[in-house]
């Protein structure tokens, strides 16, 4: 008789998780709290309107290629890409913004124009920044984190400093201009930490960023997710929504059912694609393998204040992906990391998928997500949710000189307690746990749990960290230690 496994979630972690273990012959079923798959990466419609409700960036795209490829397929057989020119703007006052373009070439121009020798530095910068995602992305994020030792090999040696220092510092180093420094410390915010928490290496991000590029699925990141799914089916899993887990039971050390609905269900592995800290609290207390202080001391990617816009017509000096970065960064940043609270000026970021693609919006309307990066775990009520929406749509009136409030058809929004409710969410947390220096690889929270056998874990509370294709990573490594420990 088969093997079977259970895999708790469906996001890109359990989705991957399950397809590499259906390939392997497990029997898999998922059991998918919600409605719909897909985790944090599910999908608002509403009056002719399509938003994603999570993750809107596609970057690193031969991570997506990678994944397919073990199944002898390709992104393209399941969804089309659109890569995006210019890639987003920046805006750091009225009518005055950056406009980051689809190519390095075009990027060091933008870049000189600004301050001058910066291309030069920008093409030494992003020398530096391919190496380092050479060697992180075809080599160590495919590691288990099982030992330090992975992190150390040849190529890791020589660049041993960089882990010491930090991307502000680098960036700060050898690029003056304020603005051109906020750009390039932009993308390791994706790692859920300050550029000066951030390990230098990290830098590769900054390669995905203008060396890659932004992307765009057709029809929405949701479309990936699809994929997966479809994929998954083609391998045999089964897939179970509105199926919520009460209780994960062990016997003689080992994780043998859960409950679900009231329903117990028999197997002879678990994975956990869901919640880590979550998880846990599912087993005895004498299971779990870190006390609350654990987590309570851990550095979490920020939550999100989110608000989906139907607008009733056409936006003006925008695009598909736009930052506003005209307030006090560090300011916004001490009110996630260093004492939560509401920011007094928050930066924040908005996302008109409509402008790439038709099918976000009716036609002559724009489809807008706006998102405000929020400390975990802090108060979350409708009059602070409705007070910033107006700080916020403001701001953008004023900065993109253009009034939109009238033209509102509505606004849905979700933030920490519906990343709670939603995800049984870690203090309502969007990323996972940050990616600092004494938060990677083997420090960060295990694949398998070092108390029950059988139980396993993927993520982004676990290796490699925070983001979509580190998520599909996750599945993977998972995958393969389940692989390892029953053959």
């Amino acid at each position: 008789m088969k093997t079977t496994v259970f895999v708790i979630g469906s996001g890109f972690s359990s989705l991957a998780a399950s397809c590499y273990l259906a390939k392997a012959g497990y029997n898999v079923t998922i059991f998918e709290k919600n409605a719909t798959i897909g985790g944090r990466a599910r999908q608002l419609k509403k009056d002719g309107f399509t938003f994603d409700i999570g993750p809107t960036w596609y970057w690193m795209p031969d991570v997506f290629e990678r994944f397919f490829a073990d199944f002898d397929k390709k992104p393209s057989d399941y969804y089309q890409l659109e890569k995006l020119s210019p890639a987003y703007r920046v805006y750091f006052g009225k009518d005055d913004s950056i406009t980051i373009e689809d190519s390095l070439e075009k990027i060091k121009n933008t870049f000189e124009n600004e301050e001058k020798g910066s291309s030069q530095k920008l093409q030494k910068f992003m020398d530096d920044a391919q190496s380092n995602y050479d060697i992180a992305i075809k080599d160590l994020v495919y590691n288990p984190g099982v030992s330090p030792l992975e992190l150390v090999t040849p190529a890791t040696i020589k660049k041993v400093g960089q882990f010491f220092s930090n991307i502000k510092k680098d960036v700060r180093r050898d690029f003056k201009n304020d603005r051109l420094a906020k750009i390039l410390e932009f993308p390791v915010l994706f790692l859920g930490a300050k550029p000066s928490d951030t390990p230098s290496f990290y830098s590769f991000m900054n390669y995905a960023d203008f060396g890659l590029g932004t992307f765009h699925p057709k029809k929405g990141m949701y479309q990936v997710i699809l994929a997966m799914e479809q994929l998954a089916k083609e391998l045999g899993v089964t897939i179970k929504t509105n199926a919520p887990i009460e209780k994960i039971n062990i016997e003689n050390g080992q994780a043998k059912s859960l409950i679900s609905n009231g329903e117990l269900h028999h197997g002879d592995i678990i994975v956990s694609g869901a919640d880590y800290h979550h998880t846990e609290t599912l087993l005895d207390k004498v299971y779990r393998q870190y006390p609350e202080s654990y987590w309570n001391k851990k550095t979490f990617a920020p939550s999100s204040l989110l608000f989906y816009v139907g607008f009733d017509k056409k936006l003006k000096n925008v695009e598909h992906h736009t930052l506003f970065f005209d307030v006090d960064f560090d300011a916004h940043a001490e009110a996630i990391y260093d004492d939560p609270k509401w920011p007094q000026e928050p930066l924040f970021y908005a996302s008109f998928p409509s402008i790439t693609d038709e099918s976000s919006a009716p036609k002559g309307k724009e489809a807008g997500i706006f998102l405000i990066p929020l400390a975990p775990g802090i108060e979350d009520t409708p009059e602070l949710r409705a007070q910033y929406f107006e700080k916020i749509i403001e701001r953008f009136e004023a900065l993109t000189s253009q009034t939109v409030k009238n033209d509102i058809i509505f606004k849905e929004s979700f933030c920490i307690n519906d990343f709670i409710k939603d995800y049984n969410s870690y203090k309502g947390n969007a990323y996972g746990m940050a990616n600092t220096l004494m938060q990677t690889a083997f420090l960060r929270p295990k694949l398998k749990s070092k108390k029950v056998d059988q139980l396993y874990f993927t993520g982004q509370l676990t290796v490699p960290g925070p983001g979509v294709p580190p998520s599909l990573i996750s599945g993977k490594l998972v995958s393969e230690l389940v692989i390892k420990n029953n053959s």
